[in-house]
């Protein structure tokens, strides 16, 4: 696969999709409908839905919207390898200046997008990510989800409410350096601060599960969530931090340094 043209579009959209054929087609329009005035293509948009390894009709589903829809890419992983390894995937061939990333079940709001995309064009922060406030989800996911949000804050001094939270849009400059293990998409905006960027949380909307059904349950959650925690405490307790200057020869000369 050729490289990225990187700065050739203005924003990718990234979806991981795993066994999601009736929300994909739908996902798209939306996310067309919502970036329409960026326009297809450099300097506007693309898509960019990674399938990994989808056992249902993704496949075919995807291969009519290419046919149909000029600004979709499609990247197709030998095996179902997680939701950290498919967004990897998808962050390393987006071509765009900024990067927007979304769940493929439709729970994130594509309309979103524009908004957080201001943010980061009028040079608020460097990444904005979402904050599902009002979640439409069942009473047991939203008391896990607060409970496991808490326990990573706590681990991580963190003070993000929705760190899982698919929707978030920033510059592509903030994934460049990082290296992802699984699990560590749900620590996306800490990463980035790790790496000296700015991140601001949003108030976004959030949707009820129209169709498909929930790739992950409470428990695999949770305990998943606090080893990755311990990993990531881990990074940041020995993350090298340091500031360097290259002498410009212009500034020595004549001073008795070597050159």
């Amino acid at each position: 696969m050729a490289g990225p043209d990187l700065g050739a579009i203005h924003l990718s959209i990234v979806a991981p999709a795993y066994n999601e054929a009736d929300n994909l087609e739908p996902l798209v329009r939306e996310i067309i409908e919502a970036v329409a005035p960026l326009g297809p293509g450099a300097p506007g948009y693309e898509i960019l839905l990674v399938d990994d390894g989808s056992t249902d009709r993704s496949p075919e589903v995807l291969r009519a919207l290419m046919r149909e829809v000029p600004a979709l890419r499609v990247l197709a992983m030998e095996r179902n390898s997680g939701q950290t390894a498919a967004l990897d995937a998808g962050l390393r061939a987006a071509r765009g200046t900024f990067v927007a990333t979304l769940d493929a079940d439709r729970q994130n709001d594509p309309a979103e997008i524009p908004r957080l995309l201001a943010m980061l064009e009028a040079d608020e922060c460097d990444m904005a990510t979402g904050w599902r406030a009002r979640r439409n989800d069942s009473w047991l996911r939203r008391v896990s989800t607060k409970i496991a949000n808490g326990v990573r804050n706590r681990l991580t001094r963190e003070k993000i409410h929705d760190s899982a939270c698919g929707l978030k849009v920033f510059r592509r400059e903030c994934i460049a350096r990082l290296k992802l293990f699984n699990g560590m998409h749900r620590f996306l905006p800490t990463l980035v601060k790790l790496e000296g960027w700015r991140v601001a949380e949003v108030p976004v909307n959030h949707r009820p599960r129209a169709a498909g059904t929930a790739k992950y349950g409470v428990w695999n959650r949770v305990f998943k969530a606090l080893r990755d925690c311990l990993a990531v405490r881990w990074m940041q307790r020995r993350m090298i931090r340091y500031r360097v200057t290259e002498w410009e020869r212009d500034d020595v000369a004549g001073t008795g340094h070597q050159t």
